[in-house]
């Protein structure tokens, strides 16, 4: 019995209670006993038990039981989605893993001990007793957490050969939970690499998404490499393994995307820039080339190269649409001219059609991740944050009369005038009155305001619009220096 019982919530309680009222076992089993032991926050909550699904079912009001595997979702009163459905699974036994994924045959067991031998890892087959406070823990799982080490249960060839899917799962726990994958569990990974080509490819994205998105992918991905198995995820990332890249570089172009991908990562940046970084150099083992000119390697194109690479990898993923375009878009810009002396912004705004104002800013980041990954200390130099402040300043929606609630075909409405420049004139006014009082800018308001402005001569008109016409230049130019200085390029 532990001294100090983990903090499990009622609803998760409640359900272990009801079986345990009726005569049958239950444990918090697998992840979120390890989350427990951790103290971090489970994301899900699994409860076994010696009874079989009808039996679960008998005892709550609402459930539903869906697979092959036992497994009975139990829908609580709780207002947390986390804990709205608590999934209740028998023990059971496995056997036959012809498609090294699922087992071809499920028996259910009255035995806790049969339950935690067919699971992947030590550190998930501890089963926690809430009522009693018991932890069972027959293979070590504890101190294995203790020591950050992830041991698979019993034979990891066995373990590896049942599912294979397990491989990556123990490269992205160690990328999660900052651990380390122990020698046999190593050797076992090696030897069964090549059973990840019996994974469907969706599975095999959902666990490299999930490494992308840990705090530490390129561990992940550098140990992957190690243990031959990510060939079996992204083979095109290894054809960068020794390509050394020009003088302005200290890495070759497999670390350069990894350590690029890292600062994404450490900036808890999207799934898109993290993708986007990864994949951004993929194509410079094509396209590099000698120079004798510059004496060195150059990879002219390697972008657009690069891009096209990334769609075919993606789609083999099985990603989405959307993620598909938006990565290979981010990648096919990645090179834009940045030059704060000669870069103009016709050119600035010319980029933001291409990539789409709601990707602009994925893609300075994505250059922030591509400087870092060159073993640059400086993420934001000058030339970068005077292009942010471009960038700024092309979105910025311009100070003009396009902003009143009026055009000049209501001008002409409203006050009978006829077309010239006393409808700038009127148009201007009255946008120098709405810049002192945005509250003005009304169709109300400017009707009556442009009826009363068509009284006056033509002198008079025409001093009030170039009135309005400086005042737009002024809070023109303050807008754009306020962009400056927030960018700190003033």
């Amino acid at each position: 019995m532990l001294t100090d019982p983990f903090i499990v919530p009622v609803a998760v309680f409640n359900v272990c209670k009801t079986l345990k009222n009726a005569g049958f076992e239950a444990y918090l089993v697998g992840g979120c006993v390890r989350d427990l032991i951790v103290s971090r926050e489970p994301k899900d909550w699994d409860v076994t038990t010696n009874a079989n699904p009808e039996q679960i079912q008998g005892l709550f009001s609402e459930t539903f039981y869906e697979n092959d595997y036992g497994t009975v979702g139990v829908v609580t009163e709780s207002s947390d989605p986390k804990l709205k459905v608590i999934e209740v699974t028998p023990y059971r036994v496995e056997s036959g893993y012809s498609n090294a994924r699922h087992p071809d045959e499920v028996r259910f067991s009255e035995s806790l001990s049969e339950d935690l031998k067919r699971r992947d890892f030590t550190i998930n087959a501890i089963a926690y007793d809430p009522i009693a406070h018991i932890l069972v823990d027959e293979h070590g799982g504890k101190g294995d957490i203790e020591r950050r080490v992830i041991a698979a249960v019993g034979d990891p060839n066995e373990r590896f050969w049942e599912d294979a899917l397990r491989m990556l799962r123990a490269v992205r726990l160690a990328a999660e939970l900052d651990f380390v994958i122990e020698a046999q569990t190593s050797a076992g990974i090696v030897a069964q690499a090549a059973q990840l080509e019996k994974i469907s490819r969706e599975r095999v994205r959902d666990e490299f998404v999930r490494i992308l998105m840990s705090p530490r992918p390129m561990q992940a991905l550098y140990v992957a490499q190690k243990l031959g198995i990510l060939k079996y995820i992204l083979p095109e990332i290894e054809e960068g393994i020794g390509i050394d890249q020009n003088q302005a570089h200290s890495f070759d172009v497999f670390e350069h995307n990894l350590r690029s991908m890292q600062h994404a990562a450490d900036k808890e940046w999207p799934l898109e820039v993290r993708l986007a970084a990864l994949l951004h150099d993929i194509g410079k083992p094509v396209a590099r080339r000698w120079s004798d000119e510059k004496r060195d390697w150059t990879f002219h194109g390697h972008e657009v190269i690069g891009a096209r690479m990334a769609k075919k990898i993606l789609q083999n993923l099985k990603f989405s649409r959307e993620t598909i375009e938006v990565v290979t878009t981010l990648i096919r810009w990645h090179m834009f001219f940045s030059d704060p002396d000669t870069v103009t912004l016709s050119a600035v705004r010319r980029m933001i059609v291409n990539v789409g104002k709601e990707h602009i800013e994925e893609l300075l980041n994505l250059r922030m991740c591509d400087r870092i990954g060159t073993g640059r200390p400086k993420e934001q130099p000058f030339r970068l944050r005077k292009y942010m402040s471009m960038v700024d300043e092309a979105m910025r929606d311009p100070i003009s009369v396009a902003m009143l609630k009026m055009d000049g075909a209501r001008v002409m409405d409203v006050t009978r005038e006829k077309p010239g420049p006393r409808i700038g004139w009127i148009l201007h006014a009255l946008l120098e009155e709405v810049l002192d009082d945005p509250a003005k800018n009304t169709v109300e308001y400017l009707d009556k305001r442009s009826t009363e402005l068509s009284e006056f001569n033509d002198e008079g008109l025409k001093k009030l619009g170039l009135a309005g016409k400086d005042r737009r230049a002024e809070e023109d130019a303050a807008a754009v220096q306020e962009l400056r200085e927030k960018h700190h390029v003033s």
